[in-house]
């Protein structure tokens, strides 16, 4: 069997030799739900592995079923991704057969403490907005723990100011959404410089931050 365009022969080829790739756990249910959602979740990843090129290695905190991690393994050699939740985990670990970027895995919980070894970048998309504020303090600390002194911190999560257009599911688990100065201003108090961006659907940008649904920053320079 061959394509009527020969170029193309290459997908039978891979399908020949890996099979056909599997949605995880969670966006095989934003597929099913509202698949132009997934768009915005592998636009946020995009994000990511854009700022950590160059990068030898990087953590995931709060990967569920890490379908967009391979972004971010695309430009950083060595990806350890984790999540509380060992349900996702083992989904991950179960689509990893015969990847050709692969990622490790762990079940950790980032309030317990941080990773035992440093990296060169940690990430954290959609994670933050759910860590009670009585307990964001921790988080950070056990954030800026895992990194490295020069490393740097992508962390992604929605804005405060977007929450009345989200979700039922969203709003029961979203407990510690901030509007865009509260969270550069908390993060200033452990990084020394902290860069906020904002993101509407796709589009990353800096625009008006209170028009924002979706907030990025990017920190460097761990303060004692």
């Amino acid at each position: 069997m061959s394509t009527f365009e020969p170029q193309y022969n290459h997908c039978l080829e891979i399908e020949r030799k890996f099979g056909r790739s599997m949605f995880g756990l969670m966006s095989n249910q934003v597929w099913h739900d509202d698949p132009k959602r997934l768009l915005f979740v592998l636009s946020r990843y995009k994000f990511v592995s854009k700022m950590l090129i160059g990068r030898d290695s990087a953590l995931e905190i709060g990967c569920a079923d890490a379908f967009g991690t391979r972004l971010v393994r695309q430009v950083v050699p060595n990806v350890l991704a984790t999540d509380v939740d060992p349900i996702f985990i083992n989904d991950c670990i179960l689509r990893e057969n015969n990847s050709p970027w692969p990622i490790s895995y762990n079940v950790h919980d980032i309030l317990a403490g941080p990773q035992e070894n440093q990296f060169d970048a940690v990430f954290s998309l959609d994670v933050f907005e759910h860590i009670p504020s009585a307990f964001e303090r921790i988080f950070i600390k056990n954030v800026k723990d895992s990194m490295k002194e020069d490393g740097v911190l992508v962390l992604g999560c929605p804005s405060l100011e977007s929450q009345v257009y989200a979700s039922p599911g969203s709003i029961e688990g979203h407990v510690n959404c901030k509007s865009g100065d509260s969270l550069r201003n908390l993060f200033t108090e452990y990084f020394e410089s902290v860069f906020l961006f904002s993101m509407n659907d796709e589009v990353v940008h800096t625009g008006f931050v209170k028009m924002a649904n979706y907030l990025f920053l990017v920190c460097t320079g761990k303060k004692i």
